[in-house]
């Protein structure tokens, strides 16, 4: 398997390693423990035109393909800024998916371009606290009026909601049918109504820098403009955007676990103890090497993907692969930075206990390891359904 499109890929990666490198981990570490969004690193993307990679050149963006806007995650994550600064841009990349495949063409020149300059920033909605993964029993509910919709329920979960102008909500628009349960549910981008929407932020183990918020929405006025693409077909248009963003989360995972390494290994050829690098004791150099023969498999199985999504073929299998393998590799090899690090791991100033609390969202989002599993094992393997 080789990168597709290489000389188009080796661009996007120097040019994007070079920005986010401009953007050290004390600033990182800054962020984290303030709990500040990262507007300057934002605003120096949205400068260079990174914020509109995947929208299309037509309304303002670059127009690039999986591959590149995957091998720019990997970078950002791999230049210390791990999943922080990745969450900060990936927001931009694929919550907007659906309102450019789906998106009415005035909503698309009214939006697409404002996203890709980041003059607006927006929120996702769709998980709520009683459904889970099981997305067909979310309870939020749009009831049609003249005109348009009122919108009632509770999501979790959601990012950049402190800030956001819009947001993209899914929401029930008819009663769930047990014989095809993803019907009767439609997106709405709308106006994040802060006297509509009420908005708590969630304390949490890492990723301190961007927010994640429980939304509690009480009578908010959509208007029918609003709908993007069909009432009622709004899963579907989600679906669309879940191999593409799996594929980017494995390779977001990679780059954090690609910063870690760099970091343990650092350490290891510069800590001495009984008069030798400890690096130089297999205890310590085995574990990192078998981390780089797993991050080097799970880079190259999301390439496969990313090559295969853009070539518009069947991916479903190896975009869930490599999220697996990127959210695998990426937290054990975190976890043996803090082992080669010792007790000083625990010291914030050596940066490895924030990316191992960041890689370990991976293995629980945007669905688990064991969802992975769940999927491979009917889609791969043809065995029974467990749900």
């Amino acid at each position: 398997m080789s990168d597709p499109d290489e000389s188009n890929v080796d661009v996007v990666r120097k040019a994007t390693r070079e920005l986010a490198h401009k953007f050290g981990y004390d600033y990182w570490r800054a962020k984290d423990k303030l709990a500040q969004y990262p507007w300057e690193f934002l605003t120096a993307f949205a400068e260079g035109g990174w914020l509109g990679a995947l929208i299309p050149e037509e309304y303002g963006g670059l127009g690039l393909g999986l591959a590149e806007c995957g091998v720019m995650m990997q970078e950002i994550a791999a230049s210390g800024a791990g999943a922080s600064g990745a969450s900060a841009v990936h927001f931009y990349l694929f919550p907007p998916a659906p309102i450019i495949r789906h998106g009415s063409e005035e909503m698309k020149q009214e939006f697409l371009p404002k996203l890709a300059r980041g003059e607006i920033l927006m929120a996702f909605g769709v998980t709520e606290p009683t459904a889970g993964v099981d997305t067909s029993r979310i309870t939020t509910k749009a009831e049609k009026v003249a005109g348009g919709w009122v919108v009632n329920g509770q999501k979790v979960w959601i990012t950049n909601a402190q800030n956001a102008h819009k947001i993209l909500l899914l929401a029930r628009t008819s009663t769930r049918n047990e014989e095809r349960p993803l019907d009767g549910m439609t997106l709405f981008f709308t106006d994040l109504d802060r006297n509509r929407i009420t908005v708590r932020e969630i304390e949490k183990l890492g990723r301190s820098a961007i927010d994640s918020n429980e939304l509690f929405i009480e009578n908010l006025e959509v208007r029918d403009d609003e709908v993007v693409g069909e009432a009622g077909r709004g899963f579907s248009y989600l679906i669309d955007g879940l191999n593409s963003e799996r594929i980017v989360v494995g390779l977001e995972g990679v780059g954090i676990g690609q910063a870690a390494l760099e970091l343990a290994t650092k350490y290891a050829n510069e800590r001495v103890v009984f008069d030798r690098p400890i690096g130089q004791n297999q205890a310590v150099a085995h574990p990192l090497a078998d981390s780089w023969i797993r991050l080097e498999s799970a880079r190259l199985m999301a390439m496969h993907a990313a090559e295969l999504y853009d070539n518009h073929q069947d991916c479903g299998k190896e975009a869930a692969a490599t999220k697996y393998l990127g959210a695998e590799a990426g937290f054990d090899v975190c976890d043996r930075a803090m082992s080669t690090h010792g007790g000083y791991a625990y010291a914030k100033e050596y940066h490895v206990e924030r990316l191992w609390r960041e890689a370990r969202l991976l293995r629980n989002a945007p669905f688990s390891q064991e969802m992975v599993l769940n999927y491979i094992s009917a889609q791969a393997l043809r065995l029974p359904r467990a749900y």
